[in-house]
């Protein structure tokens, strides 16, 4: 009973424990552990015949309850720096962020528009192309001439 007891709840035990190692030290902890299980597991010497039979099969064990733990929806994830998500050339301005936001929901009112229609290869010559930093600083200044007319 006690060796049946160990085959099942031993598993779901380890599972526990290693999802709350990592939601206290990270994922880095959980691949520490497993390093250390294997080379643990390696080391150990007996005089039975299927000795290394069972090591390999404690080590496949190991794997999958790591792998387990690690597709977890309870598994801590790492966030992302911002810096490295950002996009090149990005504007950092407040403002011209909130424009580009604007314009970009205007842009996407109705949803119908084929997205195809911004094209370079606009009949009547060659277009001058300008950021977006110039295009709604130049929107900003008419809209403030306008309500200055106003």
């Amino acid at each position: 009973l006690k060796l049946e007891a160990s085959v099942y709840f031993g598993p779901k035990m380890l599972h526990e424990a290693l999802l709350r190692l990592c939601q206290a030290g990270g994922g880095d902890s959980l691949d520490r552990f497993e390093k250390t299980m294997v080379d643990h597991i390696e080391a150990m010497h007996d005089e039975r015949a299927d000795f290394e039979t069972m090591k390999e099969f404690a080590i496949e064990q190991l794997y999958a309850c790591v792998r387990e733990v690690r597709c977890s929806p309870q598994m801590k994830q790492p966030l992302e720096e911002a810096e490295t998500r950002r996009t090149p050339g990005r504007s950092e301005e407040p403002q011209t962020l909130e424009d580009q936001l604007q314009a970009g929901l205007e842009d996407s009112f109705p949803a119908s528009d084929p997205p195809a229609v911004v094209s370079t290869a606009i009949s009547g010559g060659a277009k001058k192309l300008v950021g977006t930093d110039e295009v709604l600083k130049k929107q900003r200044e008419e809209a403030a001439k306008n309500n200055d007319r106003s």
